[in-house]
């Protein structure tokens, strides 16, 4: 497969002769191109050359604190706790896995793939927050049965900073309960207790349940992230 990155702000009809330009060069060979951020006219440029759109990764933003009024019905708190790393290493790996079995770069996760995460800069264990399920261990124990978590990440290479909400998932089997909604607060509340003053995620454009949660918390679309290809 060949691939074709589109700079940022690339103008549309700029963008449709780089892709057909590529599509020539691609011969029968496979082509997926991909930009960001990717605008409504950029789609429909790249669309026009005959390629497919095949994913649409929004980038959300929301101002912090997050005030009442944008957080819902109230309902009774949800614990959360930081990570330990190396204690609770293969009880976030499972439910990771699980939550995510369908993602593209977020599924199947190793304990290599945890460690070169925890082992970059920007790691906070402290930012790393969890749920614990109904069999949880003592909070010096072994690791629990974590059902739920937002892992957080600080990027200090923006002015301001932006403050992320990295990954978030809760286990299959604990869907229904609010903990989707519980654990975006609780990052969030943990970014702005830390000085950030916007909060930002991605989100897959067809997760419509998230897509929604995270409109209803007061985030809207920043920018998208899309991908397309070539016509099998």
């Amino acid at each position: 497969m060949r691939r074709l990155t589109l700079e940022p702000g690339v103008d549309p009809a700029d963008a449709a002769a780089l892709v057909r330009h590529a599509v020539a060069a691609a011969g029968s060979d496979e082509l997926e191109v991909d930009a960001e951020p990717a605008p409504d006219e950029l789609d429909a440029a790249v669309r026009g050359e005959g390629l497919v759109l095949t994913r649409t990764l929004l980038q959300m933003r929301r101002p912090l604190p997050v005030p009442p009024a944008d957080r819902g019905a109230a309902r009774a708190p949800v614990p959360l706790r930081a990570f330990r790393p190396g204690v609770d290493d293969d009880a976030w790996l499972a439910v990771n896995n699980r939550a995510f079995a369908w993602h593209p770069e977020q599924s199947g996760w190793t304990l290599d793939d945890l460690a070169e995460r925890m082992a970059e800069p920007w790691f906070r264990a402290d930012g790393f927050l969890v749920h614990d399920g109904p069999a949880d261990g003592p909070a010096n124990g072994p690791a629990s049965a974590i059902d739920a978590f937002c892992w957080t990440k600080i990027h200090t290479d923006h002015d301001p900073p932006l403050g992320e909400i990295y990954v978030i998932g809760v286990d299959p089997d604990a869907h229904g309960r609010g903990l989707g909604r519980a654990l975006t607060l609780g990052g969030l509340d943990w970014l702005a207790d830390h000085g950030l003053t916007i909060g930002m995620l991605y989100v897959e454009a067809d997760n419509d349940a998230a897509v929604g949660l995270y409109r209803d918390l007061g985030f809207t679309e920043h920018l998208a992230h899309r991908w397309w290809r070539s016509p099998a």
